[in-house]
């Protein structure tokens, strides 16, 4: 009984903060001022503590610009959990503008969002991803294409990359600096996250949103890590395939040694 008024109130806290922060995000989109990317990090953060997630940062986001962050993807927590450490853009796909609640959200932090079925689009996508990297925006990449289970790295879409490449010739050095991030869920109540807790850390998608969102402030404390990797330097010169595949190797280390608690 408890457990469900604390969830009570954290959904009406939630909610309220959001009714808040969304009429001055709207106002700083449309005046185009430096804070509409500093406003969505405190909503982020707002948003862990009162979902109960705990967030641990191992090593630092490069300093280096324009910076690309690519990162494995366990659930839509992810989004929480890395817009409370930076203030970032995301890269999502075209449907989730279209979600209730997550997609207001997503625009309001003007997300980037991708039409896989049309490729007759994706050129105009992939130049606006190297614009906004070109014009000192960290976007973050889950190269994946989709979530996964949380204890492994599916496969990377190398064809993601591409936004790098486009970003490079309007970078002033030349360059787009690539790091990859691995997000491991670890503990849940202060003890480490054991398989059976798996399906509340991550979401692979064929679980509804709203019974998942409710079964994580149910649980109401995870423990989650990021750890970012050395960043790889994206150059005209640089073979996509090569950059991916070194990517793919590093996060996979991080994610296998976080989650067996080294």
């Amino acid at each position: 009984m408890i457990n469900w008024l604390r969830v009570t109130l954290c959904m009406m806290l939630l909610v309220a903060v959001t009714a808040v922060l969304a009429p001055v995000q709207i106002a700083l989109l449309w005046l185009d001022t430096p804070q509409r990317r500093t406003l969505p990090r405190l909503w982020h953060r707002l948003a862990c503590r009162l979902v109960g997630i705990r967030v641990r940062v191992h090593g630092k986001p490069d300093p280096q610009r324009p910076l690309m962050l690519v990162a494995n993807h366990a659930s839509w927590k992810d989004i929480l959990v890395l817009g409370s450490i930076l203030d970032v853009v995301f890269i999502a796909k075209s449907d989730v503008k279209a979600w209730p609640v997550f997609g207001l959200l997503a625009r309001l932090q003007k997300t980037i969002f991708i039409d896989r079925e049309h490729k007759r689009t994706t050129g105009n996508q992939v130049n606006e991803i190297g614009k906004r990297l070109a014009d000192g925006e960290i976007v973050v990449l889950f190269p994946e294409g989709t979530t996964s289970d949380g204890n492994r790295l599916l496969e990377i879409k190398t064809s993601l990359f591409g936004a790098a490449a486009a970003a490079v010739p309007l970078s002033p050095t030349g360059a787009v600096h690539v790091q990859p991030v691995a997000i491991a869920y670890t503990g849940i109540h202060g003890m480490p996250m054991g398989r059976y807790h798996r399906p509340i850390a991550a979401w692979p998608g064929d679980i509804p949103l709203a019974p998942h969102l409710l079964g994580i402030l149910h649980e109401g404390a995870v423990d989650v890590d990021v750890i970012f990797g050395e960043q790889i330097t994206y150059t005209a010169e640089s073979n996509r395939k090569h950059v991916s595949r070194e990517v793919e190797k590093t996060i996979r280390i991080m994610l296998s040694l976080k989650l067996r608690g080294r």
